[in-house]
């Protein structure tokens, strides 16, 4: 099955605004881009958009633009200008971070700041669209455990500064837009280039990655070479541990498009986020999870296959065989998909007797299918219809519907299937 991807590679790290700047040079509609953004209905900010070169690459340069105190606060990423000398950092301190505070602590000179519920509700009550709002939330809230968690406070605890806040819903939301504007069908994403060194923040010194964004990419394939800088964020880092289906080398596709998000940084190797979009046409890859089985009590498998159905299992099935000191016995196999594969197997060691699982990927080629009302001499039928490269290939009633139908009119199972097949056939596989 043909699968549009998107791959990002954090090759110089990756913030909020490279992300937005490399979704945007993949070629999206600025003027749609922009209609979506103003959906946000906050009046504290302004985009700029623009092309721009770093160490010689063309890319797109997003920046935001805060209104603050009656003028224009350039955002000049503040995710990437965390290595402020001490005394620009008291005056433009970093607002990447979300920071909490104590009641009695004034948050530098901002009139007042947003928690997490506040940001919430910023989302919430906009008309941006439902994919958007629950990307857009999702993301905030790994950037919030990640505070929560390093501060040692509870989620509603931690606070977002008022700018700081802006930035992040601006940055959050854009990269949210830019992914639905592009319609792709699966995400992917490189080991990411953390940078090295200090930063200063809010509550000192800290080194580099910052504790969110360690916190936050938890899991996911890291490095840190050619930069004393820190070279991703934590919102960077949350959008990618939000959105990515996985984690790993450039993917087996046919590439479409390239797009670069330009950092703030200049450094001897070009500070830039690059995108790819490819199509691929090789199979989906699954996980086959497999045990061999000789003293357990048959009655166990009509109980245990459909947990294991009702909990990601794609298919599940037993093999006979015959195991050592020829004991008869089963291979039982469970197919799925790798995020649900640590479940079954907690389910396989718990409901059976099994002592230790075989895991290997498998590749599945599959068709294109499809599931429509016919109206039937027996009333409306589920049929489920199979293409390749969009030519019908074969069709089926559902089954469960036919033996409905069968046992109401006290009529062979058989007999029903093959009405209704004829009946589709005489209409020319209209659909």
């Amino acid at each position: 099955m043909e699968k549009r991807i998107l791959y990002f590679d954090c090759f110089s790290g990756i913030s909020g605004d490279m992300t937005i700047g490399a979704l945007l040079d993949l070629g999206i509609d600025q003027n749609l881009f922009l209609a979506e953004l103003s959906k946000i209905n906050l009046d504290e900010f302004e985009v700029e958009i623009k092309k721009g070169l770093k160490k010689g690459i063309s890319g797109t340069d997003f920046t935001v633009h805060l209104h603050t105190h009656d003028h224009h606060e350039e955002k000049h990423h503040q995710e990437h200008e965390h290595e402020h000398q001490q005394a620009e950092h008291e005056h433009n301190h970093s607002h990447e971070h979300a920071h909490e505070h104590s009641h009695t602590e004034k948050p530098h000179d901002h009139a007042h700041t947003r928690n997490l519920s506040d940001i919430y509700k910023i989302i919430d009550n906009s008309v941006l669209s439902e994919y958007v709002k629950t990307a857009s939330k999702k993301i905030f809230l790994i950037v919030a455990e990640a505070e929560a968690k390093i501060h040692g406070k509870t989620i509603d605890e931690v606070h977002f500064h008022e700018v700081g806040a802006v930035d992040s819903i601006v940055d959050i939301i854009g990269a949210a837009i830019c992914v639905e504007m592009l319609k792709i069908d699966e995400i992917q994403c490189s080991e990411i280039n953390l940078g090295s060194g200090f930063v200063h923040c809010e509550h000192g010194i800290f080194p580099v990655p910052a504790p969110a964004t360690l916190e936050i990419l938890k899991g996911v394939p890291v490095y840190s070479k050619n930069a004393k800088k820190e070279l991703t964020t934590p919102t960077g880092a949350a959008i990618l541990k939000a959105l990515c289906n996985d984690f790993g080398n450039l993917p087996e596709f046919v590439i479409e498009k390239i797009g670069y998000g330009l950092g703030k940084r200049d450094m001897e190797s070009p500070n830039v986020l690059r995108v790819i979009i490819g199509k691929s046409k090789s199979p989906s890859t699954l996980t086959m999870l497999e045990t061999n089985i000789d003293n357990m009590n048959p009655e166990i498998y009509s109980y245990l296959f459909p947990k294991l159905l009702e909990n990601g299992a794609l298919d599940v099935f037993t093999t006979p065989i015959v195991m050592k000191k020829n004991r008869p016995a089963n291979i039982l196999s469970v197919l799925c998909k790798k995020e649900n594969a640590e479940l079954l197997e907690s389910i396989l060691f718990t409901e059976t007797t099994t002592l230790g699982i075989r895991k290997y990927k498998v590749e599945r080629e599959e068709l294109q299918r499809e599931f429509r009302k016919v109206v039937t001499q027996f009333g409306e039928i589920t049929v489920k219809y199979a293409f390749r490269d969009g030519v019908l290939l074969k069709f089926a009633p559902e089954y469960e519907e036919c033996r409905q139908i069968a046992e109401n009119l006290k009529i062979p199972l058989i007999q029903v299937i093959d009405l209704v097949r004829i009946e589709i056939e005489k209409s020319n596989f209209k659909i």
